[in-house]
């Protein structure tokens, strides 16, 4: 299935012009039609999962405790 930038952007939720740079750049691979230019969906998927699974994997690093340092010695 194919989607234009508008769509990709509010898929992504990255701003237009951002989206439109990307495929400038080549960094998103996308079809010209003549008008407007086509970007596969289906490419999205698994960025979108590693996306999500970094967010997680940082979330859980925030939220571990800091643990004591061992090398703190009592000079009382």
């Amino acid at each position: 299935m194919y989607i234009t930038i508008q769509e990709t952007a509010e898929h992504l939720g990255m701003p237009v012009e951002q989206v439109e740079k990307y495929v400038r750049e080549g960094r998103i691979r996308s079809v010209h039609d003549g008008e407007k230019f086509l970007i596969n969906k289906d490419q999205f998927g698994l960025y979108l999962e590693q996306l999500e699974m970094l967010k997680h994997q940082i979330d859980e690093w925030r939220n571990e405790p800091i643990p004591p340092d061992r090398d703190i010695k009592d000079e009382d």
